[in-house]
């Protein structure tokens, strides 16, 4: 079921495979998802009932896009009392991790009165997507909100495709512990559109998040420039780092917890020791055998999943960097010493008794994470994805009088004389 790789030429070869799961490599893709775009841009809410009714079997009128306080409410008090007691504790630790990541305003004097400076303060409007059918977590809504509040945005905009809200009870309930208002039954491509560049019914906004299937992610780097964007999500991943310390039967229950998410999926265990290796198959195709998604677990997992079995601790470290994986577990004797061999990961779990699930649900940092490699160069989800930092410049006559010749020799060497000019000129009289 998971293949254990030891030969380097066997290891290149899926390494390959599990590297190039991405939407931009999608030429068909991203035109289908262009022309959806482009539209919804055009027609506004016309093309999103169009889109809302051969998408998702659903005809609506533009009138009941938003949808009701009342229906929302309905919905939410059919929420389980334990899963609404695990959400109210979620979002307290959620909002308690990005209140630590506030950025305050600041200037700093250089001398002769030149004052200079950064002024930090939230976009005004976060549109946030919340996927629908069997991938609808009311975790995402709790990731996506928080920091945007957090931050101190003033209005905050959800999409969600029709049928998502009456059927999943805990995204509703989410949204109303929340107190979320603005939402709108409309999903896929044709709401990321809408949130991009606005209709009738939608306003656009400046910055759009959250996970959503491939035409979502699709659609998130196409109209990126228009708005800010979390990044574009792919296929979910975890790495497990183990050496023989480690329990196989917890180690198999983490590569399968990420398999289940879907067949494009990628659960991986790097390890030191070829018995591990051993038992963590087994014990995979074990339990897998009791998973309602078995066969999505499967498919995952012969596809995108592997054993790989190397010589050193540093060599481990050196292929989880080149996976740069959203989700990396360290389960060995010395884990920090692990660790600070890592330099690219999206999050870092560390020990037996912290598995990846709990960063998913509960634990406060955000699980909105990069994926695909691209935590070589950029970070989770937080409150800095909705903040704006505008540069604060205050000069004196003094100041100028002594940097305008400055100035002006670097315009005039890139050849903008009337650079030079706005420079000069002030020092004429």
């Amino acid at each position: 079921m998971i293949e254990i790789i030891q030969d380097e030429a066997a290891r290149e070869r899926k390494l390959a495979a599990i590297l190039g799961r991405s939407v931009a490599a999608d030429a068909g893709l991203t035109a289908a998802v262009a022309d959806i775009i482009e539209e919804v841009r055009r027609r506004g809410d016309a093309a999103l009932a169009d889109y809302t009714e051969r998408f998702d079997g659903v005809r609506l009128h533009p009138e009941e896009f938003r949808v009701e306080q009342p229906a929302l409410r309905e919905s939410a008090a059919r929420v389980d009392p334990r899963v609404l007691e695990a959400l109210r504790a979620s979002i307290r630790n959620v909002r308690a991790f990005h209140e630590h990541e506030r950025a305050e305003s600041w200037e700093m004097e250089t001398g002769r009165g030149v004052r200079l400076g950064q002024r930090v303060s939230p976009v005004d409007a976060a549109g946030l997507y919340v996927p629908g059918g069997t991938a609808s977590y009311p975790s995402s809504v709790v990731m996506n909100v928080v920091p945007a509040q957090v931050a101190g945005v003033r209005r905050v905009a959800v999409v969600t495709p029709p049928r998502t809200l009456r059927e999943t009870p805990a995204v509703a309930a989410a949204l109303v512990e929340l107190g979320v208002t603005e939402i709108y039954q409309v999903g896929g491509a044709q709401a990321i559109a809408a949130l991009a560049h606005g209709t009738e019914t939608v306003p656009r906004v400046d910055v759009i998040t959250g996970p959503g299937n491939r035409y979502v992610a699709a659609a998130k780097r196409l109209v990126y420039g228009a708005v800010g964007i979390d990044s574009v999500a792919g296929p979910s991943e975890v790495v497990v780092l183990a050496d023989e310390t480690a329990r196989a039967d917890f180690v198999a229950a983490d590569l399968l917890a990420q398999a289940e998410h879907g067949e494009d999926a990628s659960a991986i265990l790097v390890t030191t020791d070829a018995g591990l290796a051993v038992r963590v198959a087994a014990e995979v195709a074990r339990q897998a055998g009791t998973l309602p998604r078995r066969s999505v677990v499967e498919r995952s997992l012969a596809d995108f999943g592997a054993v790989f079995v190397v010589g050193t601790l540093e060599e481990a470290c050196e292929l989880v960097n080149r996976l740069a994986p959203e989700h990396l577990e360290i389960v060995a004797r010395d884990a920090d010493a692990a660790a600070a061999l890592v330099r690219h990961a999206g999050a870092i779990f560390f020990g037996a008794y912290t598995p990846e699930a709990v960063g998913d649900y509960f634990a406060g940092p955000n699980h909105v994470l990069p994926t695909g490699g691209a935590a070589r160069f950029s970070s989770a989800l937080g409150v800095g994805h909705f903040l704006r930092r505008t540069s604060i410049v205050r000069y004196t006559r003094e100041e100028l009088a002594k940097t305008a010749p400055l100035i002006a020799a670097l315009a005039e060497a890139e050849g903008l004389d009337a650079h030079a000019r706005s420079a000069m000129i002030r020092l004429e009289d």
